[in-house]
């Protein structure tokens, strides 16, 4: 029975091996590396779904842009002097990256990063002056895309934009392409181009956000909380990644061409949760010129305070359109007193550009010089007048187009007859002789007391101010006040004319309340 078994297991074998034998006959030499090469090749023939050409085109513009663009953008190293350094970086949802330098419970180090744009072929480049301020002599040192690094010397600075200007002794640079304001729309694709985290010559991208934002973050330090009266915003907002290290590089539209100067984020966290801010490019080519030809900038001012028309402004200036910025005060000695410009008037246009906002009219007025001349189209007494002011420089006081100061809690003793405006949130009595030796008027009715948290106070009114017209109607006492208050409705806009001690007069809009008492 074995031997059975075995010769069976034996005929088998034979018979395979014959067969094996007539398979390479049959099927060649080659058959076995065949089936392998046959069941070998790894993924499909082709891509499931072709783009289509259009989007295969834009693919292209992308791939070419960020390559054309990241070679004018540099790397840049600071080396701080410890004993210029602060906490430059507010607290709060707004802020300058780069951030946090600092190690948790460690002092901040005297090394820190950004990025920069070349301007021009032989080495001039635009930074923030955050990122430059408290560098050390010699200490700053730039890095291009092809990893050339030179030393860079501090052309000039302005912490009013924030922006700043090195120069290094480079030849045959790449300088960017600078795109017009005009053409920058919210909605179109932008490329952000820096160096975030020590990540040399990242590109991200998204679109504008939105144009002409104010984040109240230049000219504030933790040392000065209080934002720089004369600091100037009006950024383009985008979704495209910002994070510590892109402060100074570029964003720029899909010609290549640089639309702004990438500078804060929205974020909690010093990290990019999507948001951005760049300073336009407008403001950042007058200011770079201006830095470029002396290191100083020669800024033509208007001298006066304003804020952005808003529902209760338009209301009381009987303006149709809610637009435009309101004069609250006018400085003395300034281009504006001298060109006829009144306090409550609103600045509709300058040189034909309409204007919706206080940031738009200090962007505009920003990129001009002392001796310029701006024509302003103004509404006053619900009509429109040109009026053309010849800007000049600082002076004391003299302000480009400052925001307007709001708030004030603060109260003094209450004088005899005191009047109570309960819906407003504020009280005033008649002026007795040494207020109005003090404030240099002969009419008028004294603010005593403001409400922090009432109506009044949100619109800018003040203690120890004196309020000298209602809707344009001179007063004497706060009758006459409650009289002119009276006559309009609830949710009308009423103009009060208000003259501090140092005999600055000032513009402020309220919403008469309904309780009206």
């Amino acid at each position: 029975m074995n031997k059975r078994v075995l010769f069976v297991a034996t005929s088998l074998i034979g018979v395979g091996i014959v067969f094996g034998v007539v398979l390479m006959t049959t099927f060649g030499g080659n058959a076995i590396q065949n089936l392998l090469a046959a069941g070998g090749d790894l993924g499909a023939k082709q891509a499931p779904a072709a783009a289509p050409a259009s989007i295969q085109a834009l693919n292209a513009q992308f791939v070419a842009v960020s390559d054309a663009v990241t070679r004018s953008v540099v790397s840049i190293s600071v080396k701080a002097d410890r004993s210029k350094m602060e906490s430059q970086f507010p607290e709060g949802l707004f802020q300058f990256p780069p951030r946090g330098q600092e190690e948790e419970g460690e002092p901040y180090t005297p090394e820190s990063a950004g990025s920069g744009v070349v301007v021009s072929a032989d080495g001039y480049i635009v930074t923030n002056n955050h990122v430059v301020e408290h560098a050390a002599e010699g200490g700053i040192r730039v890095t291009t895309s092809e990893q050339r690094e030179y030393k860079a010397r501090l052309i000039g600075r302005d912490p009013l934009t924030d922006l700043a200007v090195l120069k290094i002794d480079g030849v045959n640079l790449t300088p960017v392409h600078f795109a017009e304001r005009r053409d920058i729309h919210i909605g179109e694709w932008v490329i952000a181009v820096g160096n975030p985290l020590g990540l040399k010559s990242t590109v991200t991208t998204g679109i504008v956000s939105a144009l002409g934002r104010g984040i109240g973050i230049v000219g504030t330090s933790d040392r000065n909380p209080n934002r720089n009266r004369l600091a100037v915003e009006n950024f383009i907002q985008t979704d495209a990644a910002i994070n510590p290290g892109n402060s100074g590089g570029g964003l720029f539209n899909l010609n290549g061409s640089l639309v702004g100067i990438n500078t804060a984020i929205a974020s909690a966290t010093g990290r990019n949760e999507g948001y951005g801010f760049a300073i336009p490019i407008d403001m950042v080519r007058s200011v770079a010129l201006d830095l470029i030809d002396d290191g100083k900038i020669q800024r033509g001012y208007i001298g006066v305070e304003i804020t952005s028309v808003d529902e209760t402004s338009a209301k009381a200036s009987g303006l149709p359109t809610i637009s435009g910025v309101v004069v609250s005060k006018v400085v003395r000695g300034g281009a504006a007193e001298a060109a006829g410009l009144d306090i409550g008037d609103v600045i509709l246009e300058v040189d034909g550009t309409p204007i919706k906002t206080s940031n738009e009219l200090q962007n505009q007025i920003v990129i001009r010089r002392a001796g310029d001349k701006v024509n302003l189209k103004i509404w006053r007494d619900k009509r429109e007048i040109t009026k053309t002011v010849v800007l000049k420089s600082l002076d004391g006081d003299d302000n480009v187009a400052s925001r307007g100061r709001t708030g004030g809690t603060d109260s003094s003793p209450e004088k005899t007859e005191p009047v109570i405006f309960k819906g407003l949130g504020f009280t005033a009595t008649r002026l007795d002789a040494d207020a109005r030796a003090d404030f240099g008027t002969q009419s008028g009715v004294l603010i005593t007391k403001v409400e922090g948290r009432g109506s009044a106070a949100r619109r800018g009114l003040r203690p120890n101010t004196v309020i000298l017209s209602v809707d344009r109607k001179p007063v004497t006492s706060p009758d006459q006040v409650r009289q002119i208050l009276s006559s309009k409705r609830s949710g009308d806009g009423v103009l009060l004319v208000v003259k501090d001690k140092d005999g600055t007069k000032q513009a402020i809009t309220i919403e008469v309340p309904e309780d009206n008492s």
